[in-house]
C-alpha cells in the first residue's frame, strides 16, 4: 500500500466540474501525486482501457453520478483483471451510517465526505490507503 511521501497515481471520477477542479487545484499542491480525471464513469473506463499498461494506484469515485454511478463504475472496473484489486475510495454526500457500511461491504478503502476539506485530501487519501486491508 502507498504510504505519505510516496508517489500516488489517482483516477478521480466527478461528474461536476466545479468539484473535478477544486480536487485538481488540491491534489496539485502534492508534487507525488500523478492525478488523471474523468467526468463519468463510462470516460474512466474508457480511459483505463486506452491507456495500455496503466493502473491507477487508488480510484475517487462520486457516488452519484448520471448513467453509470460510483459502485456500477467500481463493478465494471473490477471485470478487468488488471483492476480487480485497485483500491477505490467513494466520494459523497451522503454520509449517513448505513451508507458508509454499505460502500465499506462493496470492498471500499474509505468514503471521503463532501463538502472535504481542499488542503488536507491528499493526506486523507493516504491515510485510507495505509489503513485499507491488503
Amino acid at each position: 500500500m502507498k504510504v505519505a511521501g510516496s508517489g500516488l497515481s489517482i483516477l478521480y471520477v466527478d461528474d461536476d466540474d466545479d468539484i473535478r477542479t477544486i480536487v485538481a487545484m488540491s491534489l496539485q499542491l502534492d508534487p507525488a501525486i500523478d492525478l488523471h480525471m474523468a467526468a463519468s464513469g463510462e470516460e474512466a473506463l474508457a480511459l483505463l482501457d486506452r491507456r495500455g499498461g496503466w493502473t491507477p494506484d487508488v480510484v475517487l469515485l462520486d457516488v452519484m453520478m448520471p448513467e453509470l454511478s460510483g459502485p456500477a463504475t467500481w463493478a465494471r472496473m473490477r471485470e478487468r483483471p488488471r483492476f480487480a484489486r485497485v483500491p477505490v475510495v467513494f466520494m459523497t454526500a451522503r454520509g449517513r451510517p448505513p451508507e458508509v457500511s454499505e460502500y465499506r461491504e462493496l470492498g471500499a478503502a474509505g468514503t471521503i465526505l463532501k463538502p472535504f476539506d481542499p488542503i488536507h485530501l491528499a493526506t486523507q487519501i493516504r491515510t485510507l490507503l495505509s489503513a485499507a486491508p491488503g
